[in-house]
């Protein structure tokens, strides 16, 4: 009976893929690339274990004046939480000097792992510690939205410059969630400027949380006054797929010039969930 049910399994998602081959493609770092039909939205996704990044609400807003000389850069800290069926994995391989093509595994309800091209990519950066990390290139965005008299976002008007995040298991944020391991699975990111091949993730019920004095944690603010929805997201390019694709964003509500609790004159509300308990960022 179960080999059955594997093989319609199978044979399912060969369908899917033969009916949207060529439709999607993502940059990899020669040419594009063939990506795979998101199997979480499919008839298939009943006998998987499909991921779920959900992107906490910004938080411990501060100005930091020291890092570049006469600018005003507003620092954020932010966490991406593993809330699926399954865990968000990547594996990598090296394509070049900096960079490695990943493919996705998503686990089925009986334990098997399936692979799926997304498009995703792997990018050895510096970072804290003064070392390099092999992360997940284009894994998360900072964006300043403007916001009208309604409290409505009208344009974008900055953008930050941290895309690259490891997936690993930090914090155990969620631990009552089902199939979240007690001990980490995913450990701290690699750190081998030789290495050719690579394991990324985060597991059900874990988060990737990165404090605000990390590198590249901020947005430039300045010269800019009014009112902003201060934004951060996961996975903007959809590199992962995901059971849930709209919950990726979160936003906290702020006035320019930045001043702590500075936001009460302005309209709108922010969105995602509190920020997440110190994390152990020693291993």
């Amino acid at each position: 009976m179960r080999r059955a049910l594997w093989l319609a399994l199978l044979l399912a998602l060969l369908a899917l893929a033969l009916a949207t081959a060529g439709v999607g493609a993502a940059p990899s770092a020669s040419k594009a690339a063939a990506k795979d039909p998101n199997p979480c939205f499919a008839p298939v996704a009943a006998n998987l274990r499909c991921p779920d990044l959900v992107m906490r609400r910004p938080y411990g807003l501060r100005v930091d004046r020291q890092t570049r000389r006469g600018r005003s850069l507003l620092r954020a800290g932010n966490s991406i939480d593993s809330l699926g069926a399954g865990p968000a994995e990547l594996r990598g391989r090296r394509s070049g000097g900096r960079f490695m093509n990943a493919v996705q595994s998503i686990y089925t309800r009986a334990g098997r792992r399936l692979t799926f091209r997304t498009g995703a990519r792997l990018q050895f950066k510096f970072a804290h510690a003064n070392r390099s990390y092999w992360k997940f290139y284009r894994a998360a965005s900072f964006s300043l939205w403007r916001l009208n008299a309604a409290g409505e976002r009208t344009r974008r008007v900055r953008t930050g410059p941290k895309v690259a995040y490891c997936l690993r298991d930090l914090s155990h944020t969620r631990p009552r969630l089902a199939r979240s391991p007690r001990r980490r699975r995913y450990p701290a990111c690699n750190t081998n400027p030789g290495q050719r091949r690579v394991v990324l993730g985060t597991s059900v019920g874990w988060s990737d949380v990165y404090p605000p004095s990390y590198p590249e944690q901020w947005i430039d603010v300045t010269g800019l006054r009014g009112c902003f929805a201060y934004q951060h997201t996961a996975d903007p390019r959809n590199w992962l797929h995901e059971s849930n694709e709209a919950n990726n964003r979160s936003t906290v509500i702020v006035r320019l010039p930045y001043r702590k609790r500075g936001a009460r004159r302005c309209p709108g509300q922010g969105s995602g969930s509190p920020p997440p308990p110190p994390a152990d960022d020693s291993y």
